[in-house]
């Protein structure tokens, strides 16, 4: 391993082994549920994150959903915000998980919230309840945990550096993609794009912060020409200037604080609380771990599996770990079982060589998958956050 790579991994595991990292989730359920193509009788297996996909995949009446995360803490936040659908009416959980600050946070959080926690839940929001407090420098939930604190330096440099709060709101409240590229491109894009933004955004320093790791960089980098600040540069342009911006609330929420109720989250619309509330967060479990040693303590099949974008994570030097999951997931899988997952590069070259154990026999991953390409293709155009490379639909072919 060459030093800047270890010395980058070691920056990157102090920031994820101490932290909330994903106060929000950053992979937009819209394609999932078109592509997961959810019934009544299907389980999945997903990665926590913040659980806001979690409460999302729920709202489509699955059987089960197993939700399993290493950061103890990501799964502390999904068990708050279950507590506060069971506990909470809707306007405190709105201020609470939609504006992201309560004005008696700590008063509700010892009667409502705590008495609803796991003790590993409770031992955390004990130190960490004051997140959802409204004052102080950071006074939103969403400014707290590592990517909520790049949000809000991004907020302070466009409040105080680049002064273009003004247009950044106009720009959130347009109703037209003429009105966004107006903007954009006649007041943000030159006032925000100098070069020692482009220079922070491409170190690894600043990256660990929204969860890219180094070998997540290299794969956007492999194939991006410019590398990944031009990457990043070019996301952000079709977000504001080629995609509709009304309706996105993962670029809303880290560049005001808050949603609005029109624009948030599903689980934060009145009907789909009160359809959790009746019963649907029942149907989900919290594991804290990998995904292969939960797979490997499992007993039941798992049909739908969730992987986010964690195999960038491992695609450098971790071949072994990534090998151990394919084999857990293939070994609890459905014979039709259908597997999403992110990158951030365009391509993905390393699961379809990995190596699998069937039946005594040995398959390369990518003989045992069947590639909806036209389709991912479709969606991850669509795709509001706009920051991943490529998108993955594959079905088992072990029927």
């Amino acid at each position: 391993m060459l030093r800047g790579d270890w010395l980058s991994g070691r920056w990157f595991n102090f920031v994820h082994g101490s932290n909330l990292v994903y106060n929000t989730c950053w992979e937009d359920p819209r394609l999932d549920r078109v592509a997961l193509e959810l019934g009544p009788d299907d389980t999945i297996a997903v990665i926590t994150s913040a659980g806001c996909n979690v409460l999302d995949y729920a709202l489509m009446g699955p059987r089960r959903i197993f939700a399993v995360d290493m950061n103890p803490r990501q799964n502390a936040l999904l068990e708050l915000k279950i507590a506060a659908i069971r506990s909470l009416d809707f306007d405190t959980f709105f201020e609470m998980f939609g504006r992201g600050r309560l004005e008696d946070y700590r008063g509700t959080y010892r009667q409502y919230l705590r008495p609803n926690l796991s003790p590993m839940a409770a031992a955390y929001w004990d130190r960490h309840i004051d997140y959802f407090d409204n004052g102080g420098w950071r006074n939103s939930f969403y400014f707290h945990g590592s990517s909520g604190m790049f949000a809000r330096m991004a907020n302070f440099y466009i409040d105080k550096v680049a002064k273009v709060r003004d247009a950044v709101s106009r720009l959130l409240a347009s109703k037209t993609v003429d009105e966004q590229q107006s903007i954009y491109f006649g007041e943000l894009r030159d006032a925000v794009w100098k070069r020692f933004i482009r220079w922070m955004i491409g170190r690894d320093t600043t990256l660990s912060f929204v969860g890219v790791p180094r070998p997540q960089r290299q794969q956007v980098e492999r194939y991006y020409e410019g590398g990944i600040a031009r990457y990043i540069e070019d996301c952000v342009e079709t977000v504001f200037a080629s995609l509709p911006i009304w309706d996105n609330y993962f670029w809303r929420v880290y560049l005001t604080g808050e949603y609005s109720r029109t624009c948030c989250p599903e689980y934060l619309m009145i009907d789909n609380f009160e359809r959790l509330r009746d019963g649907l967060v029942d149907r989900i479990s919290i594991h804290t771990g990998s995904l292969t040693s939960f797979l490997q303590g499992h007993e039941g099949l798992i049909s739908r599996y969730v992987l986010l974008d964690h195999m960038d994570w491992l695609s450098t030097f971790r071949h072994a770990e990534l090998e151990q999951e394919w084999q857990a997931i293939i070994d609890r899988a459905t014979p039709d079982a259908r597997i999403l997952w992110r990158s951030g590069g365009l391509q993905v070259e390393f699961v379809d060589p990995l190596s699998v154990t069937v039946q005594g026999k040995c398959y390369r991953v990518g003989d045992l998958l069947r590639y909806n390409r036209e389709l991912a293709a479709e969606l991850h155009a669509k795709d509001r956050v706009h920051t991943y490379g490529s998108f993955y639909i594959a079905d088992l072919a072990l029927a």
